[in-house]
């Protein structure tokens, strides 16, 4: 066993074998892959990692698992590789995360290209960073290192499919099923769900690291009330009544971390820009695992530098557009419209920028539920949805519309507004 010391956490233990894929190339390039982008530009100590906060997601992933699996009965050797398979499943779920944030996926090709498993593949769409995760968990060196670490046990094949939430025609169903009800919703909800190991980890780092509050909440109580409740043919994430206002807790650290962090108008604004550079056509990702794996916010950070591309000169000299305008919805106004017309009809460089953010993308279908509340006082079951008001309250979008302008045209721009 070997202890990592981290700011969040304490320690992270890990064993070996998972140091063995710790050091693999696919994990090691997120070294040089910052969590947050550009958002170093308003928050200075925002310079964390994509490697870090994946250790520290799977630290959370097995205190999750332990505390879940503590309700069940599971044979000893099926609970420890279940167990080990959510914490690799959750070490990886952001290799295949693209250089600078999220933006870059604005270059990934056709999913096609990436010639996926058929049990994975979705056509006809572009690639998201999860695909490039199940690629190079499938289809790369990776694949096999997983093997060897877990003597056999597991494979890529299992990884993915507890990413992905559909299990792989290649691995052994026996495991993922107990008492004749599947675990894989269970599992899948540990690594990618309303209240995951990844989010459970990067609110606390990337708020410890901006120097904000937003991001906390009471992990430790939100955690120790987690269960595992039977639901149909399945087994389903399920939250003890009295953790309850630690969820919503949890759910409001992340709403207004986005308001505040993730939508802050500086890295928005860079955003916008090396995304209108990536509209050139001088940038590509790679569609086959070794070529991905050489990119990283390094590679591209010397492309921008030594293209001649106005947007790369600006992104990569941290000359960026200013903010003129601010409005927290997208109203079709008259004002708004107004003023991109008299912008454009007076020559001004400017574009507009439009975000949103809302409390949970898991709650909308009216049969389903992301977690289930237990009181087992009453030994009853409800949907998060109906026993929390915070959803009803929380139900609206919030849309942040923005226009920012070319700095040497502020002050015309300004003076223009004034009259609008």
């Amino acid at each position: 066993m070997v202890a990592i010391q981290d700011p969040i956490h304490g320690h992270i233990a890990l064993t070996q074998d998972e140091l063995s894929l710790v050091d693999e190339k696919a994990f090691q390039r997120l070294r040089n892959i910052k969590q947050l982008g550009f958002s170093e530009l308003s928050f200075p100590g925002a310079t964390h990692t994509r490697y870090a906060h994946s250790l520290g997601a799977m630290h959370v992933a097995g205190q999750i698992v332990d505390q879940v699996f503590d309700g069940l009965d599971l044979p000893s050797e099926q609970a420890a590789l279940l167990r080990l398979s959510v914490r690799l499943s959750v070490l990886f779920h952001d290799i295949g995360h693209a250089p600078l944030s999220h933006v870059s996926e604005k270059v990934m090709p056709s999913v096609d290209t990436l010639h996926l498993p058929d049990w994975l593949a979705s056509k006809g769409r572009q690639a998201t960073h999860e695909d490039y995760t199940l690629m190079l968990l499938t289809e790369s060196k990776l694949t096999d290192a997983v093997s060897r670490a877990s003597a056999g046990r597991l494979s890529g094949q299992d990884l993915a499919s507890l990413v992905a939430g559909r299990l792989s025609p290649q691995v052994d169903a026996s495991l993922y099923e107990f008492e004749g009800k599947s675990l894989l919703p269970l599992l899948h909800a540990i690594v990618s769900g309303e209240v995951d190991a990844d989010r459970m980890d990067y609110l606390r780092r990337d708020a410890f690291y901006c120097g904000v509050n937003y991001g906390n909440f009471d992990h430790m109580w939100l955690t120790t009330n987690l269960t595992a409740v039977p639901s149909d043919n399945h087994w389903q994430l399920g939250l003890r009544h009295r953790g309850v206002w630690a969820f919503e807790n949890f759910l409001l650290a992340r709403y207004h971390m986005f308001l505040a962090v993730y939508l802050h108008h500086i890295p928005v604004c860079f955003d916008n820009m090396l995304g209108r550079y990536f509209e050139s056509g001088e940038y590509t990702l790679p569609s086959e695992p070794n070529g991905y794996l050489e990119t990283d916010d390094i590679e591209l950070t010397i492309h921008l530098r030594r293209s001649n591309n106005l947007w790369a000169k600006m992104v990569a000299e941290r000359t960026p557009y200013r903010l003129l305008l601010e409005r927290h919805d997208y109203s079709e106004s008259h004002q708004p419209q107004k003023v991109e017309e008299i912008l454009k009809e007076s020559g001004v460089r400017f574009f507009v920028s439009k975000c949103k953010s809302a409390l949970s993308k898991y709650v909308g279908e009216a049969s389903s539920s992301p977690i289930l509340v237990w009181e087992p006082e009453l030994n009853r079951l409800s949907r998060i949805q109906d026993y929390t008001p915070l959803y009803s309250r929380f139900s609206d979008v919030v849309g942040i519309y923005r226009i920012f302008c070319h700095p040497d045209d502020t002050e015309r721009a300004r003076t223009l507004l004034e009259g609008c």
